[in-house]
């Protein structure tokens, strides 16, 4: 059974930082691209950024500068780096798992998301 469980989120201030955890268990997690995506409010999901097997990241526009993921393929985990929170950063953050075999199949594996508060 694959399992991708978050940890890390909470309320913090204006400008300061989280690391959010995604712990990963029924996949051999290093052939799977790893992403971070959001969701505020009423808004729809969009990607933060992704990590490749390879280590290769991208980010969204919004978090360049500010947000850094990485991965630790011994501890089959993924990071999020959170400084200079700005309030527009408040959103459920979810894990994703990707693996796209080269017949066109892609398998995706979702956490259950972990909450982002950044308020005074």
């Amino acid at each position: 059974q694959v399992q991708l469980v978050e940890s890390g989120g909470g309320l913090v201030q204006p400008g300061g930082s989280l690391r959010l955890s995604c712990a990963a268990s029924g996949i051999t997690f290093s052939i799977y691209a790893m992403g971070w995506y959001r969701q505020a409010p009423r808004k729809q999901r969009e990607l933060v950024g992704a990590i490749t097997t390879g280590g290769s990241t991208n980010y969204t526009d919004s978090v360049k500068g500010r947000f850094t993921i990485s991965r630790d393929n011994a501890k089959n985990t993924v990071y999020l780096q959170m400084n200079s929170l700005r309030p527009e950063d408040t959103a459920v953050y979810f894990c994703n798992a990707r693996y796209k075999v080269v017949t066109g199949i892609q398998y995706d594996y979702w956490g259950q998301g972990t909450q982002v508060t950044v308020s005074s």
